[in-house]
């Protein structure tokens, strides 16, 4: 038997992958799964953060490559100061920076109205539901998203075939209308922060307590309740 010693070898293909998760175990298996795919095809270059700030500082880095795909947690530590509350308003960044980045997102969230509230505000190239998720389903996910086609995870395709006419959908005021409440701030003081009147804030208020049925009409069982639902 011979050999062509001459024969050039397969070049391969670059991505370039980030991944956001405040679990670090977490991280080690995305990158366990993500080295695994097609290794003769693809090499996989990952860049890695543990929570909203240091995921907002690999991605307006201006040595930071464009990605390919991102891997983000929906619910990880905040970094207020740049209004990043969840690896939803990651994904809204990215969008605005590298537009043809694909977004996988990963939740724990198990509602309805917030998975319709995810896909409706990213349209995430992939969702899990993070009690789905096995080796072999990101692997799945991955595969899907790298073929340009959506994935969402068995659970979240059951939600969307369920009954919706009880969906609450909010928009980006009412969640800030709802973190604000949350950190003790009145309705004045939001003012500054929220591009919209008083008299707004008050109305945005009033209709999400009838939408959530808080019959008590108290701010603290609005938080209660939205925060239960994974509004914010």
């Amino acid at each position: 038997m011979t050999f062509d010693l001459t024969a050039p070898v397969p070049k391969l293909v670059k991505k370039n992958i980030l991944i956001v998760d405040d679990h670090p175990f977490i991280i080690e298996g995305y990158k366990n799964a993500i080295t695994r795919y097609n290794p003769n095809q693809y090499e996989f270059l990952i860049s890695q953060a543990h929570d909203c700030r240091s995921g907002y500082d690999i991605i307006e880095d201006n040595n930071t490559p464009v990605f390919d795909i991102a891997f983000l947690d929906i619910s990880m530590p905040a970094y207020e100061e740049k209004d990043i509350f969840s690896g939803e308003d990651l994904a809204k960044l990215l969008s605005v920076k590298m537009p043809s980045c694909k977004i996988i997102l990963l939740t724990m969230y198990t509602e309805l109205l917030k998975i319709k509230t995810i896909i409706r505000a990213i349209q995430p190239n992939g969702l899990i539901i993070k009690n789905d998720l096995t080796f072999e389903e990101l692997l799945l996910a991955f595969d899907k998203v790298m073929k340009n086609e959506k994935y969402y995870s068995q659970s979240v395709v059951k939600m969307l075939n369920q009954s919706t006419h009880n969906a609450i959908e909010i928009d980006q005021y009412d969640k800030q209308i709802l973190v604000h409440l949350s950190n003790g701030v009145s309705s004045n003081d939001m003012l500054p922060n929220i591009p919209i009147s008083l008299n707004a804030i008050e109305k945005r208020k009033k209709h999400l307590k009838e939408l959530l049925k808080i019959r008590s009409g108290s701010d603290e069982d609005l938080i209660k309740e939205a925060r239960s639902k994974g509004l914010f």
